[in-house]
C-alpha cells in the first residue's frame, strides 16, 4: 500500500468512527509550501476510550502492528502512538489532542483540503509554521523543521493572519524564529 493509499485509510477509518482529527506535520507542510519527501504521517486526534476498538479493528496483523497498549498509554498521559504497515515501512503518528490552549486553538483552526484526491482535514498555515519552528527548537535547530516553516510562510503569505501568528509565537517562546522567517522569506506572490 503506497502511503497516500494508507493516508485515505486513516482518513476514512477516523471519519467513519467519528473521530475528529487534523493532518499536520512534513505531509501537510510540502502541501502549504514546497514539497518534500516525509517518510511518515503525523495526525492529532481527539481520541477517546470508546475509539480504541474502531482502530484496532480497522488496522489488524499481519497487514498492520498497532498496540493497544500504546494506545491507552497514550490516552493515559496524553501522548503519541504508532501504526506501521511491516510490509512497505509506512507508518503514521497519532499525537493525542490535549488541553494545552495551543493545541486546541490549532484544532479548533483545522480546515478540509483535498490533498492528491484524498478530503481531509488539516492544520492551517499559521499553526502549520508555528510547530514547525516549535520543533525545530526542541531538536536542536533543526534547520529542515525551520525550512519548512520558512517555505510554508513564502507560499502561503497572502492569507497568513500575522497578528495570530506573533501573538502564539511569543506564547510559544518562538518569536525570534519566527523574526528569522519574516526577514528571510521570499514570499510568493499572486
Amino acid at each position: 500500500m503506497s502511503q497516500l493509499e494508507l493516508l485515505k485509510k486513516v482518513v476514512d477509518t477516523l471519519d467513519e468512527a467519528g473521530i475528529e482529527y487534523m493532518l499536520t506535520g512534513a505531509m501537510v507542510s510540502a502541501a502549504q509550501g514546497v514539497p518534500r519527501l516525509t517518510h511518515d504521517i503525523d495526525v492529532v486526534v481527539d481520541l477517546r476510550e470508546n475509539d480504541v476498538g474502531s482502530l484496532l479493528n480497522a488496522f489488524k496483523q499481519p497487514d498492520y502492528y498497532l498496540s493497544e497498549e500504546s494506545i491507552r498509554q497514550g490516552l493515559a498521559d496524553g501522548g503519541s502512538f504508532n501504526l506501521v504497515e511491516p510490509s512497505t515501512g509506512n507508518k503514521v503518528d497519532f499525537w493525542l489532542l490535549t488541553d494545552e490552549p495551543f493545541d486546541r486553538s490549532r484544532f479548533s483552526r483545522r480546515y478540509r483540503e483535498e490533498f492528491k484526491g484524498v478530503g481531509l482535514e488539516v492544520s492551517s498555515p499559521e499553526d502549520t509554521i508555528l510547530m514547525k519552528l516549535k520543533w525545530a527548537e526542541d531538536l536542536g535547530g533543526s534547520e529542515k523543521q525551520f525550512i519548512d516553516a520558512l517555505r510554508v510562510y513564502e507560499v502561503q503569505f497572502e492569507v497568513i493572519e500575522q497578528e495570530y501568528l506573533s501573538t502564539w509565537a511569543e506564547r510559544l517562546g518562538v518569536a525570534d524564529s519566527l523574526d528569522r522567517v519574516r526577514t528571510g522569506a521570499k514570499p510568493v506572490r499572486g
